[in-house]
């Protein structure tokens, strides 16, 4: 059976992205470890929005909510950076949190990343240097006051399940006494 017969029959033949049934083709992920199986089966739209990020449709890219569950590798690692490319947008930023690939495929995902020096990704630190991510617990090294509230977030108040701020690395998000914060990331340190 061929490369392509194989895709078909695995896809439903649709589109492992978008599920689209017309104008399908194997389309060969970019940046893949040699021993991968590295191709999928796409739609002309996919395909077109992949290779040239001017043409992107966000609003098309909303599948990949179903997509990104794929137990196929080679899809997760497309849909991962699709997810990546438009976190800006906030959505997908809160896809790629909920999202969940063993580290060979995370790796192989963002190896794209590693071979294009201009795409730049904001990291959050805290006041050590540790790195944050999304769903970490902190704790505030120092008392803060609460703009917009006469509250004070004591220091030594844990803040549990952290969100990140995808524009400003300074940022993160959380809930001290039930209220959503924004919180400066040199005033907190990992737990």
């Amino acid at each position: 059976m061929s490369l392509e017969q194989e895709l078909f029959q695995r896809s439903g033949s649709q589109c492992e992205l978008c599920t689209a049934s017309d104008n399908l083709e194997v389309y060969e992920i970019p940046d893949s470890p040699k021993d991968a199986e590295n191709s999928i089966l796409i739609c002309g739209t996919c395909k077109e929005q992949i290779e040239d990020p001017e043409k992107v449709d966000a609003n098309h890219w909303r599948c990949l909510n179903d997509s990104m569950w794929s137990p196929v590798p080679a899809v997760q690692v497309i849909s991962w950076r699709m997810l990546t490319r438009l976190k800006s947008l906030g959505w997908p930023q809160d896809l790629l949190d909920m999202m969940y690939m063993e580290d060979e495929v995370k790796k192989w995902a963002k190896s794209s990343i590693a071979a294009d020096p201009s795409a730049k990704s904001i990291v959050h630190r805290d006041s050590n240097g540790v790195i944050l991510e999304a769903g970490d617990n902190v704790v505030l090294i120092k008392d803060l006051k609460v703009k917009g509230s006469s509250m004070v977030a004591k220091q030594g108040t844990a803040v549990r399940r952290i969100s990140l701020d995808h524009e400003n690395e300074e940022y993160i998000e959380g809930k001290v006494d039930g209220q959503q914060i924004v919180i400066i990331t040199k005033y907190v340190k990992k737990l």
